[in-house]
């Protein structure tokens, strides 16, 4: 359908909301059916949101679970309801009626300069309109329509297509994967509810001291923001404790295993009963016991100190959840934050479509090009991070003292037209070790995998850049990468060099074909290596692979490996 036609339907729709904006005009202001008409509220929806917050790392984890569903077998009918539209505009300040009157003129419009005119100002009104909806997201009254909308961008059912309204109807709305990925309205929920710390931004924000009756709130977030830095503790101190506790478990079988060669005597024949003495073996096996028993009283003076920071930890976590159980089940939204963390959203969305892709900000047909495997839903992210980490095992793990942990970053689904997805953040600046990154990948781009690969390989630019600080230039993957993009003569920004070769490292030479320079195949199958797998296949397909797998051997015999 051309994009200067318009559904009659349409224009019925939005007539109609127009006589209704206009009369509302006339009635009170703080009218709680707003200016669109009446609505139900979409509580269970918002109840089952807020059943499963995945906002701990859980170290435990060593690889995301295999999705079984992709979408439900039941579609929901909340894009059939004939008062949709009207739902989702009412019970907001201005900023709807001017974002309904902007839409009206740009769908009805027909003009090809006009309808440019229109569709900047539906963007402007467009972010505007969040700044009144973002902070009720974590309403268990909020309409269903209005989460849509945040969610999906979907404004007006009937700019679905047939195929578009059973895809989205059939969308898994809870989070069933325990995995940290968010739709918008999951976003700003854990936001305004303190369960999720605000973006980085440079932006400062004025503190403010509890008083009056938003003082339990307040201190409620604030104790909300204690919990996720002494979380940060808890999950270091006991990733470094399983680290110990599981060498000395394979100490232990060793020790056994030794334990019992020692004991073992062959029968003398001839002179039974009587057994052999100790072997040659069996006597260095002895040695070996003696050294192996030290070993493990220095493991175990360790796990003592780390069970003791443990507990302290603990005790702690303890008297902050304590303390947020007496405190209000809803806590009341501090708007500033919440408008500061949108207009952070906002940069985001502009980075994922670039400057010349598309910012129209509302769901369309005319714009919507994915089918549902690559439509970018919870499911379909974590398939993707899925395979990508099947091919780069290191992706998400961060090493402290010594201790490798795995840790996925925050992942944000923004609905936007662009094509990139970015790291906003490596990781939280108060918990550089075990707390996690924020990646935002946009939920209609044209290929999937390749948004997803851009945010994910911006992360790993972005960590490997913090872990080597100052010499950045000169240390790790980034300076091994500078050092070669210097030499190279390139130009441009290094990063989106970076993230380009990323991409043909996990899409092309992965597969065996050779699109990297000779030197930084080099680079990357060290600092980003293959999984074991992948490395024994391609050491088949050419002398390029097969020299790099041999170099692996030379260096795992070596002391300096």
């Amino acid at each position: 359908m051309d994009e200067n036609e318009l559904d009659p339907e349409i224009v019925a729709l939005l007539a109609q909301g127009a006589e209704q904006a206009a009369s509302s005009d006339e009635e009170d202001s703080n009218d709680s059916h707003g200016e669109f008409g009446e609505h139900d509220t979409g509580g269970d929806f918002n109840d089952e949101q807020d059943q499963h917050s995945p906002d701990q790392v859980d170290l435990s984890r060593k690889a995301f679970e295999p999705i079984a569903k992709f979408f439900e077998d039941t579609p929901d009918t909340v894009f059939d309801d004939p008062a949709y539209y009207k739902t989702a505009l009412s019970g907001e300040n201005d900023s709807a009626k001017r974002l309904h009157a902007v839409l009206s003129k740009y769908l009805q419009s027909q003009d090809p300069k006009d309808r440019g005119v229109f569709r900047q100002q539906v963007t402007t009104s467009y972010w505007e309109f969040l700044k009144s909806l973002a902070p009720k997201m974590s309403s268990r009254s909020l309409p269903k329509p209005k989460q849509m909308l945040m969610r999906f961008a979907v404004m007006l059912p009937k700019l679905f297509a047939p195929e578009h309204k059973e895809l989205f109807s059939t969308v898994i709305a809870q989070n069933n994967t325990g995995e940290p990925v968010y739709y918008l309205d999951e976003w700003f929920a854990d936001i305004s509810t303190g369960r999720l710390v605000l973006s980085a931004t440079d932006e400062g924000r004025p503190t403010k001291k509890p008083s009056g009756p938003n003082a339990s709130a307040e201190e409620a977030q604030r104790l909300s923001q204690l919990q996720s830095k002494n979380q940060g503790r808890v999950q270091t101190v006991e990733g470094q404790l399983n680290a110990k506790e599981a060498q000395r478990t394979m100490l232990e079988d060793e020790l056994k295993a030794r334990v019992d060669m020692l004991c073992q005597h062959e029968a003398l024949f001839g002179l039974e009963p009587h057994k052999t003495s100790l072997s040659d073996t069996q006597k260095r096996s002895a040695a070996e016991i003696t050294e192996r028993i030290r070993q493990l009283m220095r493991i175990d003076k360790e796990i003592a100190g780390f069970l003791r920071e443990f507990q302290e930890v603990m005790e702690i976590s303890h008297s902050l959840e304590s303390k947020l159980t007496n405190m209000p089940e809803e806590i009341e939204v501090d708007t500033g934050d919440i408008l500061i963390e949108l207009d952070t959203v906002r940069q985001m969305a502009k980075m994922t479509i670039g400057r010349q892709g598309n910012h129209f900000p509302v769901f369309t047909k005319e714009y919507f090009h994915c089918i549902p495997r690559t439509t970018g839903t919870r499911e379909n992210v974590i398939a993707t991070l899925a395979w990508i980490e099947s091919i780069d095992p290191g992706v998400f793990f961060r090493t402290a003292k010594n201790t490798p942990m795995r840790i996925v970053p925050y992942v944000l689904l923004l609905p936007t037209y662009g094509d990139m997805g970015v790291c906003w953040e490596p990781f939280n600046r108060y918990n550089r070790l075990t707390s996690r990154g924020r990646i935002i990948v946009p939920m209609y781009p044209k290929s999937l995998q390749l948004a997803v690969i851009s945010a994910v390989g911006d992360l790993r630019w972005q960590v490997a850049k913090e872990k080597a600080a100052y010499y950045w230039m000169e240390e790790g993957l980034t300076g091994q990468f500078y050092q070669w993009f210097v030499s190279q003569k390139l130009k441009g920004d290094i990063k989106d060099a970076f993230v380009e070769n990323y991409t043909l490292w996990l899409t092309k030479e992965c597969e065996g074909v050779q699109r990297l320079d000779k030197e930084l195949r080099g680079i990357f199958w060290r600092q980003l290596p293959f999984s074991q797998e992948i490395k024994e296949k391609l050491k088949g397909r050419s002398m390029a692979y097969q020299e790099l797998f041999q170099h692996d051997v030379n260096r795992s015999m070596s002391d300096g490996y």
